[in-house]
């Protein structure tokens, strides 16, 4: 998973920063207070914010980065008659594992991580080269100590105690190569790995980035249930990089400031499962028949566009990295408490006929604490057909991995 071209500071449980790196000189602490809506006015998943007070003893967040943070606020300032004050005082206290940080998601994925000031300790697991990258990262001086764990031998070890796993391994898609060409083999990394977890860290929120998304978070669930400690309110399929580009394109089409825009994005995680809700788009704009058509179609391709942009050096690694960071933000910030965090993810659901439909859901402390349905109200014709037509190919999807999971033993 990747990183921006600014980095990305996250600020524990409220906000992600894009700041240049002259903005953020060394320092020792700092405590950040929000004062937050507690309503659905989100950009990018971040909670709009009336006010920000920074007490800064030289942290990595010194006098510069404070005026840059209450700035970044200043054009969101609302008034609101129902406040929640949530305090972060960032004590590093979360663990992180990401399986598979030597590849070419999970270097920058690592690297966007050892940024947040919630992180206590990163821990990086690969078959091979990771050692290299764990010394690497741990040069910046952020709060979390970085362990690197090599091998089927060290596996357990890098998931003990650990709060949020993150699942990026596997093989990237090369021109040519479809979703489905990924999964035997990126569908017993994903056994593997799970059946791991369900051994070491059963109550860890777990994050699903192997592709194919829509059959390799179903085979981690039967996994989970093989071993009997499926909870899934805990297994997430990480979708946001398809809301990432939506709220993207859907800015540069409008020509709408990026951060007044929100679309949430349904169904799956590949081609024509991918259903940006273009009609639920905050701030409410009109698109023509032609604009819906050419956006969904953009979005819903966009992972092409970069294999075939980097003609045989790679995926999407970079905007899949920064959308999966976000994703775990989210879920560090709702570990910590903040009851305004809600994402669009690929889970357990009972919103269609399907078993598993990627939509906004609410997360809290325990996982997913509501699948927000009022998305599925009131769509546009062209989105209710498309709905429909999308939901025979993630049937399959899910129904492969299914199976696939069914006909493999777990280990015992």
């Amino acid at each position: 998973m990747a990183a921006t071209s600014a980095a990305t500071f996250s600020v524990g449980s409220a906000v992600s920063l894009g700041l240049k790196a002259s903005q953020l000189p060394q320092s020792k602490q700092f405590v950040v207070r929000f004062n937050s809506q507690n309503s659905l006015t989100s950009f990018s998943g971040l909670k709009a914010s009336t006010s920000v007070n920074c007490e800064s003893e030289s942290s990595f967040i010194g006098k510069e980065s404070a005026v840059a943070l209450r700035g970044s606020f200043a054009s969101k300032a609302q008034k609101s008659s129902q406040r929640s004050q949530h305090h972060l005082n960032p004590q590093a206290s979360y663990k992180v594992a990401i399986l598979g940080a030597a590849g070419g998601i999970g270097q920058p994925l690592a690297l966007l991580i050892k940024m947040s000031p919630l992180v206590s300790a990163l821990h990086l697991y690969d078959i091979a080269n990771v050692k290299g990258v764990a010394a690497d990262l741990s040069h910046c001086n952020t709060p979390s100590k970085v362990l690197d764990f090599t091998g089927a031998s060290e596996l357990a070890d890098s998931l003990k105690a650990v709060n949020v796993v993150v699942i990026p391994a596997g093989v990237p898609r090369k021109p040519g190569m479809t979703r489905d060409d990924l999964f035997n083999i990126n569908a017993n990394i994903v056994k593997t790995l799970v059946e791991a977890v369900a051994d070491n860290c059963p109550d860890a929120f777990i994050h699903i980035i192997s592709n194919p998304v829509n059959s390799t978070v179903p085979i981690a669930a039967e996994v989970l249930k093989q071993k009997g400690v499926y909870n899934p309110k805990k297994l997430f399929g990480v979708t946001t990089l398809d809301v990432v580009r939506a709220n993207t394109f859907v800015a540069q089409k409008k020509n709408l400031k990026l951060i007044d825009v929100d679309v949430p994005v349904v169904g799956g995680h590949a081609g024509i499962t991918i259903l940006p809700l273009l009609s639920k788009t905050k701030p409410s704009i009109s698109f023509s028949d032609e604009e819906v058509q050419e956006l969904t179609a953009r979005i819903q391709n966009a992972g092409t566009e970069v294999v075939e942009a980097k003609a045989g050096a790679g995926s999407a690694t970079l905007s899949m990295a920064y959308g999966a960071a976000r994703f775990v933000e989210s879920s560090l910030r709702a570990l910590d408490g903040d009851g305004d965090v809600y994402e669009c993810t690929f889970v357990q659901s009972d919103l269609t006929e399907l078993p598993f439909f990627a939509s906004r859901v609410k997360i809290g402390k325990n996982g997913v604490e509501a699948i927000i349905s009022s998305d599925l109200q009131g769509l546009s014709e062209y989105e209710k057909k498309a709905l429909e037509a999308l939901k025979p190919e993630l049937k399959a999807s899910i129904e492969k991995g299914i199976a696939f999971a069914q006909k493999q033993p777990v280990a015992a």
